[in-house]
């Protein structure tokens, strides 16, 4: 699955997306403390607050990606490309911060319930800034898939829970204004705050699962071992080249793999390091992002580990 400019232009690069991300929380909070201010509804001031954990969240986003584009160097050979993990972590604890706020203020609301004035501006206000986030949040879905970032994923999920956030505040304020029930706002706002709490927790699981070195996704592992089936080779029940002790993390935008690879004990040095090189170029071809390690050992050698974890 290779990328091409064309597939891949510079302004869906992770650093340019969250710069425009910034931007965009910017006139959304514009438009959102606009509506709140014309109608007064505690809806509207919770979509808002959101739209401020998007700014912030932008804000620190931009420099961890910055941060990861940096090559490797002494004290990070590996690179920077966790980086983003800390990206993820603090938009969740953003979000559930915000969640915890907006539930608060819907509370006091709930016990002291007021009329909602202007709606038709609040909710006019309320879906043009939806339509900004719902175009940038598709936009980071399609980097991250081309890009391997769970600082773009971060940000593209917080923005369709903030999507669905005004959708839920523009049905609630809607049906404000039908019933005339002035309860609805504040319910509204509490159900939007749990589905933003939900949201948080699971981006706070995703960052930390994948700062333990977490393996590669499923369909990843499939193509590597895909790729290692089409080397190996057998005549008759002789195995002449096998790969066992295979085993993948997450690193970013970087994936790993490291993996034995047995073959004949009587094959030169020479051409067991051009085979170990077909087999790194055929895994980077297939998998791009992906760096591979090869251990060279003879078919008669095993290596053992305490690991009680084998992969093979």
């Amino acid at each position: 699955m290779n990328t091409n400019a064309t597939a891949n232009p510079d302004w869906l690069k992770p650093k340019t997306l969250m710069g425009i991300s910034v931007v965009v929380a910017l006139i959304t909070i514009a438009l959102k403390t606009l509506a709140w201010w014309f109608t007064d509804s505690v809806g509207l001031l919770s979509d808002a607050l959101e739209s401020v954990v998007n700014l912030a969240s932008a804000v620190f986003g931009l420099a961890m990606v910055s941060w990861a584009e940096q090559p490797p160097d002494d004290a990070h050979p590996y690179g920077h490309y966790k980086a983003e993990y800390f990206s993820s972590g603090f938009e969740g604890i953003l979000i559930v911060a915000a969640a915890l706020g907006i539930i608060w203020t819907a509370a006091h609301r709930w016990l002291n319930p007021s009329p909602l004035d202007h709606v038709g501006w609040g909710l006019a206000l309320s879906v043009v800034s939806s339509g900004f986030n719902g175009w940038l949040a598709w936009l980071m879905f399609r980097a991250a898939r081309i890009h391997q970032s769970i600082a773009l994923e971060a940000d593209g999920r917080h923005l369709v829970t903030d999507v669905w956030t005004s959708v839920g505040v523009v049905v609630g304020i809607a049906a404000v204004g039908i019933t005339g029930w002035h309860w609805l706002d504040p319910l509204v706002a509490i159900l939007v705050a749990l589905n933003i709490l939900r949201e948080g927790a699971h981006l706070l699981w995703r960052s930390s699962q994948a700062l333990m070195d977490e393996a590669v996704d499923p369909q990843v592992r499939q193509r590597i071992e895909a790729v290692l089936e089409g080397f190996s080779h057998s005549r008759g029940d002789h195995v002449i080249l096998r790969f066992d002790h295979i085993h993948t993390r997450k690193a970013g935008q970087r994936m790993f793999v490291d993996m034995h690879m047995h073959m004949p004990a009587s094959w030169s040095l020479g051409r067991a390091a051009a085979l170990r090189t077909s087999v790194e170029q055929a895994l980077m071809s297939e998998v791009p992002g992906l760096r591979a390690t090869i251990q060279l050992l003879p078919s008669d050698v095993e290596a053992h580990f305490d690991d009680p974890v084998d992969l093979k």
